[in-house]
């Protein structure tokens, strides 16, 4: 019987990885690196843990339970870095599990640079932002602003905080000053309708991809992801044989996300894939479509039956409770009875989940406290 491992970070992606393999009544042995939070070590579905400081230690502990099993586990990652430190060892790990892959060594690490999936969706006929790459400190000739800015390697830099929106120069000047990245993109800034967001997982080193669900914001925030969405059916199919191609290039197989920034002409334009579990898969679950189980199923049958896609309700949301509390009752200064009802119907909360509420008490015990519960 193949065994399921979570090697992750402390926080609420994984925490939908855990609970959703729990729901089909899976425990996996979770590998959690220590963070600031604590939540998805206090889940009840996880079989067994192990807590440890770095990737490195976390590697160790990865391969001595694989080292003893027959049959090929399968290893589910929640962040860029853990992904990509697999990635790299892919030809130690390809016959001893089943884990996000690109079919050759390090080769997500190529896909997940900004420069190189930019390139890719372009030569596959999506529409993408003007961009530019520098090293940080450089200001181009007759740039024009305004422009966002981004960390060319998600792994390296300070990710989102490396994410600035410059209306001239002096702004400019000023944003690399707090850019920890060397190495920076410098992309037209559009005002954005909103952001369309898709999960889904493929097979077959890219040669079957499905998507599952698709979600927009319920209210935008210029540089950050939204913690409130409606969540529904994917309905542009008028990209999809584009997905489609890129992803035969890559090769990927895994679960994924694909973003999209909506222009106010509704104009669709590429944003970046990441090429593993992300936060929202966890909303997938709660619509009936069970990203890391279907993934694991689909490998194990080595074809994606295309019947697993359930209709989803209208007005389908998805919250993260606390980030959302934080965003719009302090800061927005949103009705808190509105609020309560907006978190009361929400179809998916990613912190509460469905029937696992230690880690929500946790969290807030630790945020109260100061320590863990």
């Amino acid at each position: 019987m193949n065994k399921y491992i979570v090697f992750c970070v402390e926080h609420y992606n994984p925490l939908g990885i855990v609970r959703s393999l729990g729901e089909k009544n899976i425990k996996p042995i979770v590998i959690v690196i220590k963070n600031k939070i604590v939540l998805t070590s206090k889940s009840k579905y996880i079989s067994k843990l192990i807590v440890v400081n770095s990737i490195e230690e976390g590697y160790g502990y990865l391969c001595d339970i694989l080292n003893k099993e027959k049959e090929k586990p399968f290893v589910y990652t929640a962040d860029d870095k853990i992904t990509c430190y697999l990635d790299a060892r892919y030809d130690e790990l390809k016959d001893k599990c089943f884990f996000f892959n690109a079919g050759k060594k390090s080769r997500i690490s190529y896909y997940i640079n900004k420069k190189n999936i930019l390139e890719c969706a372009k030569r596959h006929g999506l529409n993408v932002l003007d961009t530019l790459v520098v090293k940080k400190g450089d200001i181009p000739e007759n740039l024009e602003y305004p422009i966002i800015t981004k960390a060319e390697d998600p792994t390296v830099g300070a990710w989102k905080n490396d994410m600035f929106i410059c209306y001239n120069e002096d702004e400019l000047k000023n944003a690399y000053k707090k850019i920890e990245s060397p190495s920076v993109i410098l992309q037209k800034y559009i005002k954005k309708k909103n952001e369309y967001c898709l999960e889904g997982f493929s097979i077959n080193h890219g040669k079957e991809m499905i998507i599952t669900i698709a979600s927009t914001y319920n209210y935008l925030l210029d540089i950050s992801y939204s913690p409130y969405m409606t969540v529904k059916n994917f309905d542009r199919f008028d990209i999809k044989d584009k997905l489609d191609a890129m992803y035969q290039e890559i090769g990927f197989e895994g679960i994924f996300e694909i973003e999209f920034l909506v222009s106010e002409d509704n104009k669709l334009y590429f944003g970046e894939i990441n090429f593993r579990n992300s936060t929202w898969s966890y909303a997938s679950t709660c619509a009936g479509m069970n990203l890391p189980w279907l993934w694991s199923e689909s490998m194990k049958k080595g074809k994606i039956d295309t019947q697993v896609i359930k209709k989803i309700k209208p007005g389908f949301t998805a919250m993260v409770e606390v980030t959302d509390f934080k965003d719009r009752v302090i800061n927005q200064k949103y009705n808190i009875i509105k609020w309560i009802n907006d978190l009361k119907n929400a179809d998916c909360k990613y912190y509460i989940g469905k029937n696992d509420i230690k880690p929500v008490v946790s969290n807030l015990w630790s945020r109260i406290f100061g320590r863990a519960k």
